[in-house]
């Protein structure tokens, strides 16, 4: 297959940048399972921005910064800050019914970490109004062939062309040049019919999201196996900031319920956090901010709870609020907790943390360009410098639409390089002497020790100790799946797994690497020290 520009992963995103690149060329989304099976629709809070007059771009800046803790790229905060307004109105042109106030005026909530009111959505299930909206436009766009049940094996490269004349089942070849490499497009497994295609683009945009179920427990969706990260990494590309991994604070905890993230936005709405005793706890860890302190301080309190008690979740309690308010603002958590017999209006709700956001991810500039030329990357799976060592609520969004927005507006300035670059022979994929994996359980036991190793190892407290054993536990297990890559057809649930295997090794590595506790990461080798007033005080005076 050929075409302009081909878009790897249908969220927020993707599919914005699609509905954009349409209009200056023919664009393929590849996607690995439904168009709508991602992370953007079961997004609840929201998306932050600057729509208040009561509100400030320095403010939210200065939010973004401190919660990133004096790791984000300064200038890559500004441009996506003050770029939200506009990006928010293209949604509402597009019909995004955003919920309003009865005078018209858009709603806005306040979530952990902002100091003013700046959450806009609808209801408390935004991302699936926002997925609906963008499904629906791209599916009317003639300009967009989206493919379903496309995943992606691996990119190709020239450097890999050059190095092995052929292109089996080979690992990328590592360019000594990284100048002069580029990326052609990739391999694509059709898991239907099983078949791998060849889809050759002029520029290749990786949208993949997060790599949450690299760990056993996660709000993410079943998609988020780290594949933008991993396909990258093999090709050559840069990654970072991996270690820093946020754990959501509220998942729902029942035993029938999966993946149910318990939004940031109800204690926003004043939710209180207590014990098993109906005793209030976050006055111990973050006395000032209480409930709304940011994400990484919250799970860490919990996970401190969990253990000190022995208790096997803590209470998010909303039910001192009017019950209207409630059932009205968050419909979607009200039913789906009342199906689990949870009447949230009346009694507290069981919660535990879960590994929610990748904050790392593959190295771009503030163009969503990557080290190899025509691959960008955008959204969760790229490491832009926005969210630094923890993300702000509700900051995903909305560097997902104002990243896939400068990607687009990069690629229309490189249009006329695009269009000269010269068609290579690129060889079929060869599966070699590869047979079929008979045995399940090959895939389905490495799944689950990955994910129980990483849990239990890379979680949201660590230790040097804890990061060597799991280093050198997952070792084995890395060179089995990289031998089953060589002896067996592929299919899509081995490249996941594949791919949580990679990202599992470099979230160990990069951890192992960074000793002190800052953000998502924290180690009891390394705690934290409060050194947070010098970086404000230095922020202050720049802003």
């Amino acid at each position: 297959m050929e075409t302009d520009f081909l878009i790897v992963g249908s969220g927020i995103a993707g599919l914005s940048l699609a509905i954009k690149l349409s209009g200056i060329g023919s664009v393929t989304v590849v996607t690995k399972k439904s168009r709508d099976d991602t992370a953007t629709k079961l997004a609840q809070g929201g998306i932050a921005c600057v729509l208040s007059q009561e509100d400030s771009f320095v403010l939210h800046e200065y939010d973004t910064i401190r919660a990133g803790d004096g790791l984000c790229h300064e200038d890559v905060v500004r441009t996506i800050v003050r770029q939200g307004p506009s990006r928010i109105m293209e949604l509402e042109e597009m019909g995004v019914g955003f919920t309003r106030r009865e005078d018209g005026e858009l709603d806005l909530g306040r979530e952990g970490g902002h100091s003013r009111r700046r959450v806009i959505h609808s209801g408390d299930f935004t991302g699936s109004e926002i997925e609906r909206v963008l499904v629906e436009k791209a599916m009317n766009n003639p300009d967009i062939q989206l493919l379903e049940d496309f995943m992606v094996a691996d990119l190709i490269t020239l450097c890999k062309l050059r190095k092995t004349g052929s292109a089996g089942p080979e690992e990328s070849a590592r360019c000594k040049h990284r100048g002069e490499e580029r990326c052609l497009g990739a391999y694509c497994l059709d898991s239907a019919s099983g078949k791998i295609h060849t889809i050759l683009a002029k520029a290749t945009f990786l949208a993949t999201g997060g790599a949450g179920k690299v760990y056993l427990y996660t709000s993410n969706p079943d998609v988020a196996t780290g594949d933008g990260i991993a396909i990258a990494y093999r090709a050559g590309a840069r990654v970072a900031n991996l270690e820093f991994v946020q754990f959501h604070p509220t998942c729902l905890f029942h035993s029938k319920a999966k993946n149910f993230l318990i939004s940031e936005a109800l204690r926003g709405e004043g939710a209180i956090l207590i014990d098993k005793k109906g005793r209030r706890f976050m006055e111990k860890y973050d006395p000032e901010n209480m409930e709304l302190a940011n994400r990484d301080m919250v799970a860490r309190a919990i996970d401190m709870e969990l253990k000190r008690s022995g208790a096997e979740c803590v209470y998010l309690d909303i039910s001192h609020r009017p019950r209207d308010f409630i059932v009205q603002r968050f419909p979607n958590i009200y039913k789906t907790c009342l199906k689990f017999g949870i009447d949230i209006t009346s009694e507290p709700i069981p919660v535990v943390p879960a590994a929610h956001y990748m904050c790392g991810g593959i190295v771009t500039n503030e163009w969503a360009e990557t080290d190899l030329t025509g691959l960008f990357a955008m959204g969760e799976t790229a490491c832009t410098g926005f969210h630094g060592a923890n993300r702000l609520a509700s900051n995903s969004l909305l560097e997902g639409l104002v990243m896939a927005h400068q990607a687009f507006e990069r690629t229309k300035t490189k249009l006329s390089y695009f269009k000269k670059l010269g068609k290579i022979d690129v060889p079929p994929w060869d599966s070699g002497g590869a047979v079929d994996m008979e045995e399940a359980v090959l895939i389905s036991h490495n799944w689950d020790v990955i994910r129980r190793l990483m849990w239990n190892y890379v979680g949201i407290v660590r230790s040097s100790k804890r990061l060597a054993l799991a280093q050198k536990r997952l070792e084995p297990v890395a060179r089995e799946i990289d031998q089953h890559y060589w002896d067996y057809i592929i299919t899509r649930d081995f490249l996941e797994l594949r791919n949580i295997a990679l990202v599992a090794q470099l979230i160990i590595q990069a951890a192992a690497w960074r000793h002190e506790s800052r953000g998502g990461h924290y180690t009891m080798d390394f705690p934290c020290k409060d050194d947070w007033k010098w970086r404000r005080d230095t922020l202050l005076s720049r802003t």
